[in-house]
């Protein structure tokens, strides 16, 4: 037998994840090597393919709706699965940005001369292979193809079974531009196979895979922190709370809460809890549910708070129910939200930093003392005064299209642009030297 069939049957009696993890290893090195003129002019093809192939990528989106409409999914994570031609734009725009955004690769982040004369360098360049694990979300597979792309890192997807037939003809539609483009072969691959031993294969494939992001529920990121072999960069799910300080402004209350709960209650930045100072509960509190309410947000209220609701007229009190230990530190991700009374901005930090995911939170406040306090003590990667949470993303921090937001504190927090798939390396450059 020649060789390159023993090769190719070696290759065939190997799993899916282990080809595509080889595939993805020799693509790293050759994406390394192409100009930061090439790697942009690819994006713009890229982008133009999802709005040349977006009736293509809207029909396999839609075979994947109805089947979780099927199963009975709940709307706000449909709304996550969701492929419409507005979309696909957006998502397409995003690419643009992108291919116009400074290159990090091949930047120099710190030059100096040693004690001995030799010239050190730090520049910054690729982390190589990275592997995303992710749920229904198929903007996602835009969004780490192009970021991966722009980093020059090779890029392996999971997606999730809800959204396979979107995340397979997504990736097939920007895998084609991007070798139309002079890409190299395999710089952008999905696992297919629904067997779910692939995606722990995946996250155990140490020496092919350089970093592993899953992005989704808090089992997946918990499934990955436990059994992966790789490093991995937690992106957090997002309990975010808003608390209502004695010296908030009522006339921005009710519009921040009802814009950080309802706009998209099925995302991470979604408010998910509130807390307001006991002081001044009886005077602000009804107004806020009476709001929720009206938005169709179910109350999960503490004892306080219950008495309020109970004692306000127009309150639908099938709406509200008391709240357990549990709902303090959940992620609804859906139109609830727990509530609670607090003795002071004290209790309302502790509090946050117990429940919290550490992903985003708020205070609502005109006192300077109590604003700085709150945004010194919060653990979290992000921390408001007086605006939404749903602000931490990417694109509203200005750092273009993000792989996901990183609630962990190790090489990346918060939302995670083109910097954060980078790494370093040190330059050194000697006469002789010797030691």
């Amino acid at each position: 037998m020649e060789e390159t069939d023993e090769v190719q049957n070696s290759a065939e009696r190997l799993s899916e994840v282990a080809v595509k993890a080889r595939q993805a290893r020799t693509a790293a090195y050759a994406l390394a090597k192409l100009e930061a003129a090439t790697r942009a002019a690819a994006l713009e093809s890229l982008a133009r393919a999802l709005i040349k192939n977006q009736d293509y990528l809207v029909a396999e989106n839609a075979i994947d709706v109805s089947r979780a409409r099927e199963k009975g999914i709940a709307a706000a994570l449909i709304d996550r699965l969701l492929l419409t031609s507005e979309r696909i734009e957006d998502i397409a725009s995003a690419l643009k940005v992108l291919g116009k955004a400074s290159d990090p690769i091949g930047m120099i982040t710190e030059g100096r001369t040693l004690y001995n004369g030799i010239q050190l360098r730090r520049m910054q360049v690729p982390l190589g292979v990275v592997a995303m694990i992710y749920e229904a979300r198929p903007n996602v597979t835009a969004d780490a193809a192009g970021l991966c792309l722009k980093t020059a890192n090779a890029c392996i997807l999971r997606g999730g079974s809800l959204a396979n037939n979107s995340n397979i003809a997504m990736t097939k539609v920007l895998y084609e531009a991007g070798m139309a483009a002079g890409l190299p072969q395999h710089w952008l691959q999905s696992i297919e196979t629904l067997d779910r031993s692939a995606t722990t294969e995946l996250m155990q494939s140490h020496g092919l895979i350089d970093v592993l992001i899953p992005r989704g529920s808090a089992s997946l990121i918990r499934s990955c922190v436990e059994n992966a072999k790789v490093p991995v960069i937690e992106t957090g799910e997002g309990n975010c709370h808003i608390y209502i300080h004695q010296a908030a402004n009522p006339d921005i209350i009710v519009p921040i809460i009802i814009n950080a709960k309802t706009q998209r209650p099925g995302v991470c930045n979604a408010a998910e809890s509130l807390l307001i100072d006991d002081c001044v509960a009886e005077e602000l509190l009804p107004d806020v549910m009476k709001a929720l309410i009206a938005a169709d947000v179910r109350l999960h209220v503490d004892e306080h708070a219950l008495t309020i609701a109970q004692s306000t007229q127009s309150i639908d009190q099938t709406m509200v129910v008391v709240a357990t230990e549990e709902d303090w530190g959940r992620e609804y991700l859906s139109l609830d939200i727990s509530i609670a009374c607090v003795k002071g901005i004290e209790q309302a930090i502790d509090h946050i930093n117990i429940y919290s995911s550490h992903h985003s939170e708020a205070i609502l406040s005109q006192d300077y003392s109590a604003v700085n306090r709150f945004l010194l003590e919060v653990d979290s990667a992000a921390v408001y005064a007086n605006a939404s949470t749903r602000f931490t993303d990417g694109g509203e921090f200005g750092l273009g299209a993000e792989i996901g937001i990183s609630t962990q504190k190790l090489h990346a927090r918060g939302p995670m642009g083109l910097t954060a798939l980078t790494s370093t390396k040190f330059i050194l450059e000697g006469e002789g030297q010797i030691r």
